[in-house]
Order: C-alpha cells, then structure tokens, then sequence
C-alpha cells in the first residue's frame, strides 16, 4: 500500500458528540492517529465526561450511554494534553472540516484554550470521496479497501478506516483528471497534504459553522438570517444591534470570535 508523503505529522482525528449542534453539544469521545514523517504512529483515544445528558437518540448510534461517561474527565481535564499531542501537525478525517473540526475548536475554546490553525493544513477525506464518487464512510471503506468496517460509529475504527481509505484514494487517483464547476482541469488527490488541504477544504467559511462566508469579491456576508448575502460590515453599520444580538445569542465561540474580530476591523482596532 502507498505511503503518505508528509512535510510533518498528520493526525486523522474522529469525535463522538452528545449531538450535532456545535454551539450545544458536547465531546463524549475522541481518538488521535497521527502519522509522522518516517510513517510511524501513535495514537490516543479517550472518553469524556460531557456535563451534560447524552439523549437516547444519539447513544443509539454510537453506542456511549450517560454511564460509560460518568466517571470520564471532563474536557478541561484532558485539552492541555491534546494540545500538545496536536502541535506542529496537519489534521485529517472524514467529514472533518464540516464538524469535528468545528466541534474540537469550539470544545478548546470553551476552556479558554485555542488551537492554533494558522499554517495547519486540514485534508477532509470525505470530500475526495464526495467529488470523486459521491458515497459514505462504510461504502468507501468498502468500496476502496473491500473491507467491512468492524465496530462502525467508535471513533477509533472510524479514525483507522478514514486512515486506510485516504491511502486507497491516492494510490486510485494518481492520474485522475477531475474537472471541477468552471471547467478547469486537475489532477488533484496527490500524495501531499499541501494539495489534499486545497482540495478539500472549505475555503468559502469566514467560521467554522458557516454563519459567515467569503462572497466572490472575498468580503465577509452573512449566510443566515434576515441579512444572508448581506456584508457583515454594512449591517454592522446600518444595524449595530445586530452584533450585540449575535454576541449574546446560542451561536458557537468561533462564530463570535470572527464577528468581533470584523467588527474591531471596521473600527480600524487591530485583534
């Protein structure tokens, strides 16, 4: 099998969450796979203890119940610890960009802890799955490695599949053309993480939700709301209750950081 091609550590990473609101819910598992540069591993899994009920509805799907977390550290506990692990390294997993990675930022945050992403690469594999042939994680397994994952929805067979499926992909894609929605042609799944980060990540997202997004002039709009497609700086203008609204609102800790960060530019006050 093809091995990775890495300028420094990549950790593919899974969560397991009470729920699928980022603002709301919380962490109850975690596992950590990172690949070093001369292909070594080193792994860590973990439950945590959520504060919080896990509902029926979500434990059914993961399998984790209020009592194998109870006597679990909260995140607070354990958030120096992962940061550590995670420093210097690039991040990958399936359908990462659009939530664990939102969910894990939003957890450090909560403990007044940041992860650094500045010059972190992020390679979401179920994106290369989706442009590429459009399925789920237990398909791609399957269809990739011809594999049934065993123990589907921990975090730990996930994390491994997702590892397993990415090396699949680029050992199929290597000379792939892909034609993308203006028409421009590529070979895009190469084995270097630099390109895999381009071609799968969410470049559009001003924050992790989504609440805000670049429009085609790279300005800041809203993407909700009675003000979606609008400018942020305009309705902070013609509106200024409307951060103050946000602020106090159920919106994730990432999503406030960005709108006080555009609304101190506006003032011309570096953050």
């Amino acid at each position: 099998m093809i091995k990775l091609f890495l300028k420094k550590p990549l950790v593919f990473f899974d969560l397991e969450t009470t729920g699928v609101d980022i603002a709301r819910d919380r962490i109850v598992e975690y596992s950590f796979l990172k690949i070093n540069i001369d292909g070594t591993e080193e792994s860590k899994t973990g439950r945590v203890n959520p504060g919080r009920t896990i509902p029926l509805v979500t434990s059914l799907i993961h399998g984790i119940y209020d009592e194998d977390v109870k006597d679990a550290p909260f995140f607070g506990h354990i958030a120096k610890d992962l940061l550590v692990f995670l420093k210097s390294a690039d991040l990958a997993g399936y359908n990462s960009n659009k939530f664990d990675l939102p969910m894990l930022v939003e957890e450090f945050l909560r403990v007044e802890l940041e992860l650094d992403m500045n010059g972190r690469k992020m390679v979401d594999v179920q994106n290369i799955f989706h442009q590429m042939e459009q399925r789920t994680l237990k398909a791609a397994y399957k269809f990739y490695c011809d594999k049934d994952i065993i123990n589907a929805h921990s975090a730990e067979a996930d994390i491994r599949a997702t590892y397993e499926v990415l090396l699949a992909q680029l050992e199929r894609y290597q000379t792939t053309e892909y034609i993308d929605k203006s028409g421009k042609k590529s070979i895009p799944v190469v084995n270097d993480v630099d390109l895999l980060h381009n071609f799968t990540y969410l470049r559009d997202c001003v924050d992790f939700a989504g609440r805000m997004v670049f429009n085609e002039h790279g300005k800041e709009v809203f993407n909700f709301g009675k003000h979606k497609g609008k400018l942020v700086t305009d309705i902070f203008k013609l509106e200024p209750s409307y951060y103050d609204w946000m602020m106090k609102g159920d919106f994730p800790l990432n999503t406030k950081r960005k709108l006080t960060e555009i609304r101190l530019r506006g003032f011309g006050v570096k953050s």
